[in-house]
């Protein structure tokens, strides 16, 4: 992080160029979170702070808005508030057009998403979400890149039953999104079985730990006792302002990065001695992907590790990094108030010390770890407590049947009615049929082969990931989840005609440079521009620890073979023994290495022909 260093402006911290002198940062805020009197003195907040304020802790209109039977939509403030949710209100982009010529409201659904900390959920579960899926939503579960399950196409008249049927098993969607502390990740591949036990509890007492204590989820949705006014309420991490925008968490289990813990705003990575017991954990802080185009003080970010933390501290750095946060982040630009920014304004120190202070403790210096990819280990994985462990490809997450393809759908539910163990959903949107006993094994294969749910995963394909984007996404500017798989197999076939059929490539396309799917983490990693336009950036790391660099703007999906394939052909001639794609297009020189965030838009564009 030393080759830009941020300086105060008139108009707030900026970037210098390599060589221009010491590092400078902004001064921390000495003042404490805001409170609803100060928000209303102070200039210029985002309006969606004044609005958080004005809920009632994150109340609103809804209750009133879903009595209103002449619209499927809500108010555009509810809109913001029902995030906290766990939803997005959506319409279908496919049929706008159509409808809007016909002086017809567009057609407006609900986007659920659910908290599922670790992404670990039980058959029973797995049954009632399949349910919900055929009864209430668009006949489809979705596996997302956050580890957790969303469903699309509710209508609002059938919000109130999806949560219901939600609850009865256990399961909520409280700060599945919002400016909040999101669905927390976990490490899944379970072979360091004790490892992996101590990381999902950590990922669970997290989540439990930092969410949001208002009543109005089951008020709203359940039809919960109502807390008159929400005087009575206080919620005693966030306050009425929660966070300045939202803020996602991860566990990782070395020397898998399956959940790209540098790509997150808070993470613990285990230290395991060995006996692959964990010993402690280094915290990673300051990790994001999202962007705006052509906004070069916008960037994704790869994480710091900040420190070492005994077990026992874990559960208190998370609050404290979590609530330095609360007070330092920028309030009033969203486009800069991620922890990244924060981070990048006042500098690690001064976050790591306050962070120190809030737990009345030094953190330790970092210990050393090593990963070695950030894919899934696909097939059976013994754990070593001897139960057994499938992993499957999903194709971008989404479980539904395929005519004359893998039934997903109708093959997960028949393994969840004879199931003994759990379900694991993946950070790379992907399902493990986890803790089945030696036993079950080949009847849980039986029912795999039956329903063809092991068919067209070749390596590129199972490295990677797509967002949903068009139709039901509101930012995206261009397919993504329906794109990608008609890609993969015009760069499957350029892959085998350089030899390069078994080469482990990730590659991730989003609609939008929100990153949701983290393309910028991915050695192909490919951003929607507009329709069938996409920037391609090249050269991140194989395991997840460097971001990557713009190597073409505006390609269309007719020319992206055509960019790549020579790049390829280069690789395969060139390449040194264990060298992974991202490494050799940057030593070749193709594409500029990236050092940190804000070099992220400095020295792009190929470097020479391919």
């Amino acid at each position: 992080m030393d080759d830009h260093k941020p300086i105060d402006t008139p108009d707030g911290p900026a970037l210098e160029t390599p060589g221009a002198g010491a590092r400078r940062y902004e001064a921390p805020p000495s003042d404490l979170p805001i409170t609803e009197a100060e928000a209303a003195r102070l200039a210029g907040l985002a309006h969606n702070e004044h609005l958080k304020i004005a809920s009632g802790y994150l109340r609103g209109g809804l209750a009133d808005g879903l009595l209103k039977h002449a619209t499927g939509a809500i108010s555009e403030d509810d809109g913001q508030l029902v995030k906290f949710h766990g939803m997005y209100m959506q319409d279908d982009r496919d049929i706008r057009a159509e409808r809007t010529k016909k002086k017809l409201e567009k057609a407006f659904s609900f986007m659920i998403r659910l908290r599922i900390a670790g992404g670990v959920v039980t058959p029973k579960q797995w049954l009632a979400l399949d349910q919900i899926a055929t009864t209430y939503a668009n006949g489809t579960l979705r596996a997302t890149t956050r580890q957790t399950f969303q469903y699309h196409g509710v209508i609002k008249s059938n919000l109130k039953r999806t949560m219901a049927a939600i609850d009865a098993v256990l399961l909520d969607t409280i700060a599945a999104c919002g400016d909040v502390n999101r669905n927390v990740m976990a490490a899944t591949n379970p072979a360091q079985a004790g490892a992996h036990k101590v990381a999902y509890q950590l990922a669970k007492d997290i989540s439990d730990s930092l969410l949001p204590k208002t009543n109005a989820w089951r008020e709203i949705w359940l039809d919960g006792e109502r807390v008159v006014g929400g005087e009575e309420e206080f919620e005693p991490v966030y306050g009425k302002t929660y966070l300045p925008r939202k803020f996602k968490t991860v566990v990782a289990v070395p020397p898998s990065n399956e959940v790209d813990i540098f790509a997150h705003d808070l993470g613990f990575i285990a230290i395991l001695d060995k006996k692959n017991k964990v010993t402690g954990w280094n915290v990673t802080v300051g990790g994001g992907m999202g962007m705006t185009h052509g906004e070069s003080d916008t960037f994704p970010r790869t994480a710091d590790v900040m420190g070492f933390c005994a077990p026992q501290d874990a559960l208190k750095v998370a609050e404290a990094v979590m609530t330095v946060q609360r007070d330092w982040g920028n309030r009033k630009n969203r486009k800069n108030a991620r922890l990244k920014y924060t981070i990048e304004r006042f500098g690690l120190d001064a976050f790591r010390a306050e962070v120190e202070n809030r737990i009345g403790k030094k953190l330790g210096s970092p210990k050393p770890f090593v990963f070695d990819g950030n894919g899934d280990r696909y097939g059976w994985v013994e754990g070593d407590d001897g139960r057994h462990h499938l992993t499957l490809y999903v194709p971008s997450g989404r479980i539904k049947d395929v005519e004359g393809g893998p039934q997903f759908l109708t093959g997960l539910r028949r393994i969840a009615e004879i199931h003994e163990g759990d379900f694991r959903l993946t950070g790379n949107q992907n399902v493990i049929i986890a803790n089945v006993p030696a036993g079950k094994r080949a009847e849980i294969e039986a029912l795999v082969d039956q329903y063809a749910m092991t068919k067209g995963a070749g390596a590129l394909r199972r490295n990677s990931m797509a967002c949903v984007a068009l139709p039901t996404c509101g930012l995206a500017l261009a397919e993504s989840e329906r794109y990608l798989p008609d890609l993969l197999t015009e760069l499957e076939e350029s892959l085998a005609s350089h030899g390069l059929q078994d080469e482990e490539i990730t590659i991730r396309s989003t609609g939008c440079p929100n990153g949701c799917a983290r393309p910028f983490i991915a050695e192909i990693g490919l951003v929607g521009r507009g329709p069938e336009r996409y920037h391609l950036y090249l050269g991140a790391a194989f395991d997840g620890s460097r971001l990557s660099k713009l190597y073409r703007e505006d390609v269309t999906a007719a020319e992206i073979r055509g960019v790549l394939d020579p790049l390829f052909a280069a690789y395969a001639k060139d390449r040194q023994p264990g060298e992974h794609f991202g490494d050799f297009v940057i030593r070749a020189g193709f594409v500029s290495k990236t050092t940190n965030g804000p070099d992220f838009h400095e020295r792009t564009g190929p470097l020479k022909a391919a």
